[in-house]
């Protein structure tokens, strides 16, 4: 789902960028009059454990992959402003660390992934869960909302690649909704797992939980599995390749971890786990202070968006 910088070109660029830091903006004023905040610590972890299931490609079908947007499962254990802070902080790290998203287009895949897929997302769920008091049912809400925000991502991005003049809309709107069709039954099976495992408890015997058990996982899954990810390419990946519109650029400026690895290490699969593990420790410390900033404020007023 990330666009590399040589997709996108012409005014689509600025103008996802001025929409998606008007959007963030707004999150961050959302979040700051929310009365319930996560702990800075729980807000970096789950953001850590955001950015190391994005490492974990699972293979779909026809030689393609996908991974964890992360969007509605950040927005349903931190509400919806949170989760928009959350996933735009993923996708800006990935950016400027490991060189995974073209600079120029940083606010395409901020507005594809946390506008659309926390905000709209976290929306979608919040309107779901409002006619329902089954806790069994709510689950199947976070799974529905989880698919279409992937769904919904893949749309937007074809609409960009269109409006770029990359390819016609009709022609790539087709296989990109249809691979990620697919690739969203994964996200919703995560999400609705990661709901169930790592939902906040308030009980103070389970606070350490709610921040040890995800940053834990994040670390495992970054450390250890994602060298085993699929190599397959990913759905916008494929898609690229079979239209031919995927091409290699000179990055804007060279990332110290560029694809997820260290460069001086020979060995694919500590390199990939170490950069995994590094990149948890920078997502999880930008994240607390972020979190810690927001939880020191003194605007206390509730919003619509807290769900």
């Amino acid at each position: 789902m990330h666009i590399p910088g040589s997709m996108l070109e012409g005014g689509v660029c600025p103008v996802t960028a001025t929409v998606s830091a008007i959007g963030v903006a707004a999150a961050a004023y959302f979040a700051l009059r929310s009365q319930k905040k996560p702990a800075a610590a729980r807000f970096g972890a789950i953001t850590a454990l955001i950015f190391a299931g994005q490492m974990m490609n699972f293979p779909i079908s026809n030689g393609t992959s996908g991974h964890l947007l992360g969007g509605v499962l950040a927005s349903v254990l931190m509400g919806t402003p949170f989760g928009v802070l959350s996933l735009a902080l993923v996708v800006a790290i990935q950016c400027i660390v490991f060189s995974d998203g073209g600079f120029a287009v940083l606010g395409a895949n901020i507005f594809n992934m946390a506008l659309i897929g926390a905000g709209l997302g976290g929306i979608i769920h919040s309107c779901l869960i409002r006619k329902s008091d089954s806790k069994p049912l709510n689950y199947v809400y976070i799974g529905i909302a989880a698919w279409v925000s992937v769904v919904l991502a893949s749309v937007a991005v074809s609409f960009e690649l269109a409006m770029s003049g990359t390819i016609e809309f009709f022609k790539v709107i087709a296989s990109m909704t249809g691979t990620h069709l697919l690739i969203g039954l994964g996200e919703a099976l995560i999400t609705v797992g990661c709901c169930f495992l790592f939902a906040t408890d308030r009980n103070s015997a389970t606070k350490k939980w709610n921040v040890a058990a995800p940053l834990a996982a994040s670390t495992m899954i970054a450390l250890m599995l994602s060298p085993f990810a699929s190599s397959f390419p990913d759905g916008l990946e494929w898609v690229a390749e079979k239209y031919r519109f995927l091409h290699e650029s000179a990055p804007a400026f060279v990332s110290p971890l560029p694809d997820y690895t260290i460069p001086l290490l020979t060995n694919k699969i500590l390199s990939t786990g170490l950069a995994g593990l590094i990149g948890v420790i920078i997502t999880f410390c930008m994240a607390w202070i972020i979190g810690k900033s927001m939880n020191t404020s003194i605007i206390r007023n509730p919003d619509f968006m807290d769900s």
